[in-house]
């Protein structure tokens, strides 16, 4: 016998409770449970080993064959895709409002149209008119593109299910997409994971690549459950600040590829520009020196990208608490390279409030950016400029330690192509054509050297 059950489903990561309650237990959200479409229990026994259909089992060591890869046009978006589209994959684009993700797969899908390839483009968002409007402002509108407006998962399946499928499709965005088979407003949990199961399931019988937008919440992650990036094959996250020119797509999972590749790109009046040089974007202007600036080689997947990292001391002459201000960098990391500079080399910043940022907006995570932050900040503490063609890179440890990283020739490859011609850098760090090398044990061996005790 059939009885209904009442379930309330968590909108921030897609837990179900069987009552409703103020804070999800799961992810600690407030306000989060919504009551969702009762579900039909149907109680009966069966036997797990009988019913079923034998699945196919084949040995680790069987013959494979590498996936065909459709190229965009746009090389920077096929890095971060790890060399293009493949056939029957799913791939999530994120990003905040407005920062290009439309824009973007409209300039990939009118690129593979004008090579014959079939290209349907599914706008929930937009009215047929609208996108035509931005296509015909970015010089697409000559573009074999298919377009439609609709928000039905089930109108959408039938119209592209009649004749061959199409080699991409893009829905934006799949918030706004909504199933029949299931009760409630798009964009619940419910609604998201059930029109993209629909969706990639299409995707893989019948070959296409699919191109899912997200929405993203305040804290910068997708909206949605968590586990509509379980269900996807690649994640690609379109990050960057409106006050800013650039844009930088990174992979944070790819099935058919590495991770933490980025393509950069520059936003224009024509649209989404490739940057074929993104360290032009993030240093500045180096003829004159200037203190508290050092230039780091960060290395974003494969490709080494060099910025400018600047900082600002400032000595209190009251007692107030001073600050500690940090943009584009780890504020906990911060603090850690200002203790081991007072603890084993000798510096005070008690009474000094520190300003750290990474010119252009960018982002570091690398630990090797800990010796370029330090040389900044001892520059600027003692109001003593680095050599404008110098670089820096090394992870520091509590104990003052400089430790070696990785990938060490191709930063300093990077650095020379740029007229970059020496490096401070750990120990064991081979000098590269162009670009000679001062090796250096302890952060207290660099600020004597900056400081010129030796």
């Amino acid at each position: 016998m059939a009885k209904a059950k009442r379930r309330y489903v968590c909108q921030a990561c897609g837990s179900e409770a069987s009552r409703w309650q103020g804070q999800c237990d799961d992810c600690g959200e407030w306000n989060t449970l919504a009551e969702e479409a009762s579900a039909t229990v149907f109680e009966m026994k069966h036997h797990l080993r009988s019913g079923g259909r034998s699945v196919e089992l084949s040995g680790l060591d069987s013959d494979i064959k590498l996936p065909e890869r459709a190229s965009t046009g746009i090389a920077e978006f096929d890095r971060a895709l790890g060399g293009g589209l493949v056939p029957g994959s799913a791939t999530l684009l994120g990003g905040d409002p407005g920062i290009g993700k439309s824009t973007l797969l409209l300039q990939a899908a009118a690129n593979l149209a004008r090579r014959g390839l079939s290209v349907a483009y599914i706008s929930g968002e937009e009215a047929v008119d609208q996108v035509r409007l931005r296509a015909r402002r970015l010089g697409l509108g000559d573009a074999p593109v298919q377009l439609a407006s609709a928000t039905s998962v089930r109108d959408i399946l039938t119209t592209i299910s009649q004749g061959a499928p199409p080699a991409l499709l893009v829905i934006d965005s799949i918030q706004t997409m909504h199933s029949d088979l299931i009760e409630g407003a798009p964009g619940t949990v419910s609604q998201v994971r059930a029109s993209a199961q629909e969706l990639i399931r299409f995707a893989k019988e019948r070959g296409s690549a699919l191109m899912l937008v997200g929405h993203v919440t305040k804290d910068g992650t997708i909206a949605g459950p968590r586990v509509l990036e379980h269900m996807v094959d690649t994640v690609l996250a379109f990050e960057g600040e409106r006050s800013h020119q650039y844009r930088i797509l990174r992979a944070s999972k790819n099935r058919f590829g590495g991770t933490d590749e980025i393509g950069v790109f520059a936003m224009q009046e024509e649209g989404l520009a490739e940057v074929g040089n993104p360290s032009a974007l993030f240093l500045t202007d180096r003829a004159e020196q200037v203190t508290g600036a050092t230039v780091f080689p960060a290395l974003e997947g494969t490709r080494p990208v060099l910025v400018e990292i600047q900082a600002l001391v400032v000595r209190l002459s009251s007692g107030a608490t001073p600050r500690r201000a940090v943009v584009g960098w780890d504020s906990g990391r911060l603090a850690m390279i200002l203790a081991v500079l007072e603890a084993r080399c000798g510096l005070s910043f008690s009474t000094a409030e520190v300003y750290l940022n990474i010119a252009g907006g960018y982002r570091i995570s690398d630990p090797a950016a800990d010796l370029a932050v330090a040389a900044a900040l001892v520059s600027a503490l003692s109001e003593r400029p680095l050599p404008s063609d110098a670089v820096l890179f090394g992870e520091v440890a509590l104990s003052g330690e400089i430790r070696p990283v990785a990938h060490a020739a191709l930063r300093l490859k990077e650095s020379a192509k740029l007229g970059f011609s020496r490096a401070l850098v750990p120990p064991s760090v081979k000098a590269q054509s162009g670009v000679s090398t001062q090796e250096f044990r302890t952060l207290a061996q660099l600020v004597d050297h900056m400081l010129g005790r030796n």
